[in-house]
């Protein structure tokens, strides 16, 4: 054990590349599975909301609309139908149930799971009906299995290595699931926060725990701000609360001095991303609205990947405050 803590950078990026597959294998479980368990969630207690438990509870029909107001017989018999769906549902957890073709339902074999290495070997198609698998499941595992690698090299097989592992694998998961679902799971954005507060307390993250904090506090603000300026100019919402989250968060780890160059990373994400869903197609449309999180997510990772002595290099004016 100690030869590997002592590990050179190669035997340490090449045991942490190894190990980011393996976690990217199972990154795209939490990116296809997150969302919908928090779906179910929701519409589990909004059903929960417009029913009536007992004669001593108050529906939240009466709480809105008056102690004396019912809700409508068809929507309550409509609730009584969707618990009733629910909770006949099999269990959706991030291991139950095994994974499975999303176009057969067939069981994934242990022997298909590995990862790049099964996509290659079906040819990117379920091994029972010849469905396409996205290619997307492989380049998580690869992004995953460098960004791993990139924390053995820098910081060997040590805590700081773990953390900043965990810094982009939620990253990864933020970015994707964002693109797909416009959503920025608290359950994600809360974690990353703490993870780089408390980093920063332990001097892990290379960032005083004073300006971790302010970074968070600005991180947040200024989303804030500029989400409240937009919706009373235009009277529309431009983002959601999850982006302010997902910036504090951001501003936790790398600190209070680095938002602005975020937010320029982010415009650099935002384009390159851009530009390549309009040629996929995927923004032919201009009513398809477009999500914020995957350009702060990719920034995030971006700044992390050049580091901040090259970010000071070659953007000092993105650094004005320190």
């Amino acid at each position: 054990m100690r030869e590997i803590a002592d590990a050179g950078p190669w035997m340490a990026a090449g045991l942490a590349g190894v190990l980011g597959l393996l976690v990217g294998s199972f990154l795209n479980v939490v990116i296809h599975r997150l969302p919908a368990m928090m779906r179910r969630d929701w519409l589990s207690e909004s059903v929960g909301n417009l029913m009536r438990w007992d004669a001593d509870t108050p529906t939240l029909w009466s709480q809105v609309f008056g102690p004396r107001a019912a809700a409508p017989a068809a929507l309550e018999r409509a609730a009584a139908e969707a618990a009733t769906a629910l909770d006949g549902l099999p269990p959706l957890t991030l291991s139950r149930p095994r994974s499975r073709c999303g176009a057969c339902g067939r069981a994934i074999r242990w022997y298909e799971n590995i990862p790049v290495l099964s996509w290659l070997a079906l040819r990117g198609r379920c091994a029972g009906c010849h469905a396409a698998i996205a290619l997307r499941y492989p380049l998580v595992e690869i992004v995953t299995g460098l960004l791993f690698a990139l924390c053995g090299w820098r910081f060997g097989l040590s805590p700081e290595a773990a953390l900043w592992a965990a810094f982009c694998a939620i990253l990864v998961c933020q970015f994707a699931i964002d693109l797909d679902t416009q959503l920025l799971p608290d359950d994600l954005n809360y974690p990353l926060l703490w993870l780089g507060l408390a980093g920063a307390a332990l001097g892990w993250t290379g960032v005083p725990l004073a300006e971790a904090v302010w970074g968070a506090v600005w991180g947040y603000l200024s989303l804030w701000l500029v989400y409240h300026a937009y919706r009373l100019a235009t009277g529309k919402e431009g983002m959601g609360y999850g982006d302010f989250k997902l910036l504090a968060a951001l501003g936790a780890w790398l600190g209070a001095h680095s938002l602005v160059a975020i937010i320029l990373m982010s415009s650099l994400v935002g384009s390159v991303l851009g530009g390549g869903l309009l040629l996929a197609g995927r923004l032919a449309h201009k009513d398809v609205p477009i999500s914020f999180g995957p350009f702060i997510a990719g920034a995030g990772l971006l700044c992390f990947v050049v580091g901040p002595q090259a970010m000071r290099q070659w953007a000092p004016f993105a650094f004005p405050f320190g």
